[in-house]
């Protein structure tokens, strides 16, 4: 499965009352290192498909979901469970770091 596209509209929804965990990425299209992080993610969306969800957030169209997570830097990725904040990553990492985080 794709990441999904996370907006204002379906944040709630798809991540604040999932059932599984949600690794949110935070990113914007004329970040470098976003670029680099993008593969890594779609990686983990398929590899983790079905246990946790993907998604992607588009700082630049979503400012107010940037804003209300304090995001300060680009990429940063944000792990949630049961509607909370459990973990964050920031800057590049390599997928292994990623898949620590998902355990």
């Amino acid at each position: 499965m794709a990441e999904l596209v996370l907006t204002s509209d379906n944040f709630k929804t798809e991540v604040l009352e999932s059932e599984i965990p949600v690794l949110v990425d935070f990113w914007a299209s004329w970040c470098g290192p976003c670029k680099m992080l993008g593969p890594v993610i779609a990686e983990l969306a398929e590899e983790y498909e079905g246990k946790v969800k993907v998604g992607k957030v588009n700082i630049d169209d979503e400012e107010e979901l940037a804003m209300e997570y304090g995001i300060q830097s680009i990429p940063t990725v944000l792990l949630f469970k049961g509607g909370e904040v459990v973990e964050q990553s920031l800057g590049f990492k390599p997928k292994a770091a990623f898949k620590a985080m998902l355990g």
